[in-house]
């Protein structure tokens, strides 16, 4: 049987606040918008840019998170999968979406710089201030150097092997 694969990884930036709302068993759903961008150059040395609009769902403990947590603008990085559904509408066309069902989320801006929050452990971690460490100084008796240069004084053909 062959593997299959369906894994999304976004960094972008989300396009309204987050609407957090609950089925009617009591279960948390969080949907946002999040915007990725792309730019490159053509041949002539034209600059393009160009802007994808992505829909988001986040369940449950996530979903409730993400609602506190995030807000219009914020960057994040998303991770989770694609997931098609079709439906009829109130006017009894068939529509569908493409969503992607989020199960990690890391707030990347500088408001709450880091913060992790993984569907896994349901907890979000706030960021450890990095502390440049100096590297602690290897101190050497003043025996150890006296007994190599002891060493340095033997003459290869005294050793008996």
């Amino acid at each position: 049987m062959a593997r299959s694969l369906n894994r999304v990884q976004l960094i972008g930036n989300l396009t309204r606040d987050p609407e957090l709302r609950y089925t009617p068993q009591g279960t948390g759903v969080c949907t946002f918008g999040l915007a990725t961008n792309r730019s490159w150059t053509t041949d002539s040395g034209d600059k393009k840019e160009e802007a994808d609009f992505h829909k988001i769902v986040a369940w449950n403990k996530l979903g409730e998170l993400c609602s506190q947590l995030l807000t219009k603008g914020r960057k994040v990085y998303v991770e989770g999968r694609l997931s098609t559904r079709s439906w009829t509408g109130q006017d009894g066309v068939q529509k569908t979406t493409t969503e992607i069902v989020i199960d990690d989320m890391i707030i990347l801006d500088s408001r709450k710089e880091g913060v992790a929050v993984h569907e896994a452990d349901m907890s979000y971690e706030e960021p450890v201030e990095e502390v440049e460490v100096e590297k602690p100084v290897k101190k050497v008796k003043k025996e150890k150097v006296e007994e190599k240069a002891e060493f340095e004084d033997v003459n290869p053909d005294d050793i008996p092997f």
